[in-house]
């Protein structure tokens, strides 16, 4: 049995930070939360001499970062995130089934969940990322058991990648059907959606998920309150965004327009999850460095409208809520150790979270 203290550090408890506290975690869970308490206030033999005792000299201390869309390629795209503080990663597209397992599997370092092999139209622009044959579907008729393959192969939500119509997407069809079998199989399905035409065809299919946002037009008041209406959550991948507008610039396409897509839905009151999109792979058309990015999204969630707490819940609880991982999300006794000690104060000013002091994966120590 391991156990590590942390003395003098302050706590983000979800809605901003307690005074100097003591946290107490062994064999991989936190066992006690002690705002404003020592060492002393705990009970006899609770700190072994063996355990690792951490400093934490007025700093905060986080819940591990979680990444709402990435793409892993293997084990060191895991340990990239973990060197950031970010210690579970959403997959939002992951192929051969044996990858995805095998990255599901790593240990000692971040977590990963999947959604396996999306769903994708003919003609697309994913259609020439080499996906396999079954990713495109273009009968309904044929999505059961595409979901049912997929939910063989431990997909933890189904994914559909929607484009504008007659851009070569799957049809409005053929994403309805996706969302009926994947909600009689228990799956969430979640919509790649870049554009203001495949945004709207995904929220008339239902749609559980939609990530990213369009840039090319921005996502209104009146779209924002039928995603509160239907109780959709949005990860809008702002980092994406800035980069792909600043790389192929074109005329009426615009960041301004992402951002102020992410105000509209954050005064709604959708619930916008962090996520970045990294990725580092071959075969892909540009890379987003895995961890470093999401420190990044969470400055540009603050500039469309956020307050830094807000912000980090994006990163932490409601990614943990909201796609059902109960045991991590939060500091609070009786959950897994995933834990990120910054200096500085992240709800007054995020970018105090790049100032990364440890790391902590199931109470081992990997920063």
């Amino acid at each position: 049995m391991t156990t590590t203290l942390f003395t003098d550090v302050r706590v983000f408890d979800g809605d901003g930070l307690t005074e100097p506290a003591t946290v107490l975690v062994r064999d991989g869970v936190i066992a006690a939360v002690t705002p404003g308490g020592s060492p002393a206030d705990l009970p006899d033999g609770a700190v072994p001499e063996d355990a690792e005792k951490v400093a934490g000299e007025g700093g905060t201390l986080l819940p591990g970062l979680i990444d709402a869309h990435l793409h892993v390629n293997g084990r060191k795209d895991l340990d990239a995130l973990v060197q950031h503080g970010v210690t579970t990663g959403f997959d939002m597209a992951s192929w051969p089934a044996e990858l995805t397992a095998a990255m599901r599997a790593e240990q000692h370092t971040a977590g990963m969940i999947s959604a396996g092999l999306p769903f994708i139209g003919p003609a697309g622009p994913h259609s020439h990322f080499g996906m396999p044959d079954g990713a495109v579907v273009t009968d309904p008729a044929d999505v059961p058991a595409g979901v049912a393959r997929r939910v063989g192969e431990g997909s933890d939500w189904i994914k559909v990648v929607t484009e504008d119509p007659g851009q070569g997407g799957p049809e409005p069809e053929v994403v309805a059907a996706v969302v009926q079998a994947a909600h009689a199989a228990g799956r969430r399905v979640v919509a790649h959606a870049s554009h203001l035409g495949a945004f709207t065809m995904s929220l008339d299919a239902g749609v559980d998920v939609l990530t990213h946002v369009p840039t090319e037009a921005a996502v209104d008041a009146d779209v924002a309150a039928r995603m509160v209406e239907g109780a959709r959550i949005a990860i809008p991948t702002l980092s994406v965004s800035k980069t792909l507008t600043s790389m192929r610039p074109a005329p009426g396409v615009s960041y301004d327009n992402a951002r102020a897509s992410v105000a509209a839905m954050h005064e709604a009151g959708v619930p916008v999850l962090a996520g970045t999109d990294s990725v580092d792979q071959p075969g892909v058309p540009f890379s987003i460095p895995l961890g470093s990015t999401l420190h990044q999204e969470l400055v540009l969630l603050v500039d469309a409208g956020m307050t830094p707490v807000e912000a980090l819940r994006a990163a932490t609880s409601l990614p943990a809520e909201h796609f059902g991982l109960a045991d991590r999300g939060a500091v609070r006794e009786g959950l897994r150790a995933d834990l990120l000690l910054v200096g500085g104060d992240p709800t007054s000013d995020i970018t105090a979270t790049q100032d990364v002091r440890g790391v902590w994966v199931g109470g081992e120590r990997l920063r």
